[in-house]
């Protein structure tokens, strides 16, 4: 009785409290810092209107709000920024922004705004202060797009990606005076007549992943980046009848079917170029060498059927514009086989060239042919058979720091050309038909099939993998400091001690995967951070590894049956991540996989992948074998089997001893039961 009458007043000094706590006016699922209020994900269906006045920023990304409504935001006069992307209006209401006409910054991307855009359109004349818009990926089209943005003459800042605009005309953006940055990428672009004509202080263009066809006379000239990639771009032609200086900085031209070096322009400041992946090619040669007619007259159309003549001699490799301000070009993925004579002397200024993945058939690094400001140059995968070089001219190249020939079928070069530039800390030669020369004392002026690796103080990383490497003689990295030195997939070679002692002091990654290593002692490496051996007939863990701080082994492909516990153990606080997979590791020895698996310091990148074979020669997983299928082999699964024999001896002797006193000892029976049980029959 008396619980029952303190009952009522627990309920209300619990429930009444909870009350005035959830209709305080006070109280949001949003984040208040200062005058930003952050209710993104907070399973919103409308705007919130228990946030302070003085809210500037409101960000309501990633809810469920269906609808702006007339006079949502009347509360927060002083908003300058409202975020309302990834939930799925489909209606903004003409008078939604009325009582905030001080927003700068208005983000609806990714909703369904083309359902109401004439609502849409009409709620923006009250921003005349809007200066940034997104509208991405919301279903307009370009009529649309036209419509929703008429009379904004503030905007600076305007983001239409990943809609559905087709084709772009004078009307288009014929208010937006004050553009600055336009993007439009991932529409289905296909024409841009004249859109852009009247838009002089755009400065960022961006049309990449749309369906253009071609880009012709250019006369942006106030534009500095334009990115074009990603579309069907097979001619790129600026007006060379203009004497204004182009501010374009970045050109990116990639992905697309360039069949000629962009026609730029005569003025430029270009620094960025990126041509990647397109069919271009110098073809003046052939001009010159063929009697038949070449045409040299190439006619547009748009599809109102004004015709566009572009005259231009496209033999002419010196129409390729004002390049001279160039930094980075890249022409990797294309199909050059030679440049013009003093083509990349255009480029004084030039620093890094990528030109992998394409059929150049030769190399030459002088002065003559290359800037000598070189800093990154990559002719990989390509089809180079010999390179060139003269002493007196290539340590000029004194800023040359990387070098990737990687991928070709070079048989030809000058064995000591490395040492002479002075400035080269990684090389890449791998898979080519490049030795290592075994003396020092090589002649300079015979070529050779080989290269010193002697004596260069700047060196840091070099790549020599699938080179046919047989021996390495003791004194080849002499004189030379590396920290990374790939040897892989050298099958025939003999890898001892001697050969890389003078890199005991420096060396820190090492790959030796596929190079036939069986024993070696890794001990003197000190500095040894990323060890490679995977791929060998290694059949046990060798023991010079324990005293390693690695921070990555790879073990893979190999012949282990087992790590020894101690061996784990000490690995397993030592070593970052290691590869296991791929050994022939039995399933009954699998100790250190339980290591491995509990280990919080050591990450077994793939340890759920590793397999073991099992008594009966069959391959298992092994995070899925058993190991009471082992048998004997194991102490606890022993105890085990003990432990269930006994068991059922033990209840079978329980048994025989009921059945025994139920059988010949019935005076021990109650006399209740005896009474019931043990009447005599009638016969």
């Amino acid at each position: 009785m008396p619980v029952l009458s303190v009952l009522p007043a627990l309920l209300y000094f619990i429930v009444v409290p909870v009350l005035l706590v959830l209709s305080h006016p006070n109280i949001s699922p949003c984040r208040l810092t200062q005058t930003t209020a952050l209710c993104n994900g907070c399973k919103l269906s409308t705007v919130p209107q228990n946030l302070p006045q003085q809210t500037e920023e409101l960000f309501l990304n990633h809810n469920s709000i269906l609808a702006l409504q007339s006079g949502c935001l009347l509360r927060y006069p002083a908003l300058r920024l409202f975020s309302c992307a990834n939930n799925s209006l489909t209606t903004v209401e003409g008078d939604a922004f009325s009582g905030s006409a001080l927003i700068e910054n208005l983000n609806l991307a990714n909703n369904q705004l083309h359902n109401g855009h004439k609502g849409l359109a009409q709620s923006l004349r009250s921003l005349t202060r809007l200066r940034t818009l997104d509208l991405s990926s919301n279903g307009l089209t370009e009529d649309m797009a036209s419509y929703v943005l008429q009379n904004l003459t503030s905007l600076e800042f305007l983001y239409l990606s990943g809609n559905f605009l087709l084709r772009l005309d004078e009307s288009t953006f014929k208010d937006l005076h004050q553009l600055k940055e336009l993007n439009l990428d991932r529409n289905l672009l296909f024409e841009i007549d004249g859109a852009f004509d009247h838009l002089k202080k755009l400065q960022r263009l961006n049309l990449a992943f749309n369906s253009l066809p071609c880009l012709v006379q250019f006369e942006m000239t106030q534009l500095v980046v334009l990115n074009a990639s990603h579309n069907r771009i097979e001619w790129f032609i600026t007006n060379p009848d203009l004497p204004e200086t182009f501010q374009l900085e970045t050109l990116d031209l990639s992905d697309n079917q360039l069949l000629f070096f962009p026609f730029l322009p005569s003025h430029s400041r270009i620094k960025t170029l990126l041509l990647s992946n397109n069919h271009i090619g110098f073809y003046g040669h052939l001009a010159d060498n063929s009697s038949s007619n070449w045409t040299d007259s190439v006619e547009y159309y748009n599809m109102g059927k004004n015709a566009s003549n572009i005259t231009v001699e496209i033999w002419d490799e010196g129409l390729t514009g004002d390049i001279s301000t160039v930094e980075l070009l890249d022409l990797s993925g294309n199909q050059l086989r030679s440049f013009p004579e003093g083509f990349l002397q255009k480029m004084p200024r030039l620093y890094w060239l990528r030109l992998r993945r394409n059929c150049l058939e030769s190399l030459s690094l002088t002065v003559q042919d290359m800037p000598e400001t070189l800093y990154e140059l990559d002719v990989s995968d390509n089809r180079l058979t010999e390179l060139h070089a003269q002493p007196s001219s290539a340590n000029k190249l004194n800023n040359l720091t990387h070098l990737n020939l990687s991928l070709n079928d070079i048989q030809v070069l000058p064995p000591r050309v490395f040492t002479t530039l002075p400035s080269l800390s990684s090389v890449d030669l791998s898979y080519n038909s490049v030795g290592v020369c075994p003396s020092r004392d090589v002649s300079d002026s015979d070529a050779q099939v080989c290269a010193v690796w002697s004596n260069l103080s700047s060196l840091k990383q070099l790549y020599i993998a699938g080179c046919s490497v047989r021996s390495l003689s003791p004194s080849v990295f002499e004189g030379t400091p590396l920290t990374h030195l790939e040897l892989s997939n050298n099958p025939d070679l003999a890898v001892d001690q001697n050969c890389l002692s003078s890199l005991v002091g420096s060396l820190q990654h090492l790959g030796l995967s596929n190079t036939g290593l069986q024993n070696f002692d890794f001990s003197p490496y000190r500095h040894l951070k990323f060890l490679n051996i995977s791929n060998n007939s290694i059949w046990e863990l060798p023991k010079s590894l324990i005293s390693l701080n690695l921070k990555l082994l790879d073990l893979r492909n190999n012949m282990l049956s087992t790590i020894q516990s101690e061996d784990a153990t000490v690995l397993a606080q030592r070593v970052r991540a290691v590869y296991v997979n791929g050994n022939a590791f039995n399933c009954c020895q699998l100790e250190w996989y339980r290591m491995f698996e509990e280990s919080k310091a050591l990450h077994a990148v793939d340890l759920s992948e590793v397999t073991c074979i099992d008594l009966h020669q069959r391959r298992r997983k092994a995070m899925l074998f058993n190991s009471l299928e082992c048998g004997g082999q194991s102490t606890e699964e022993s105890i085990i089997w003990y432990i269930l024999l006994f068991l059922s001896v033990g209840v079978s002797l329980v048994g025989i001893s009921i059945i025994y006193f139920l059988t010949f000892r019935q005076k021990l029976l109650p006399h209740a039961i005896k009474k019931r049980c043990w009447r005599p029959t009638s016969y």
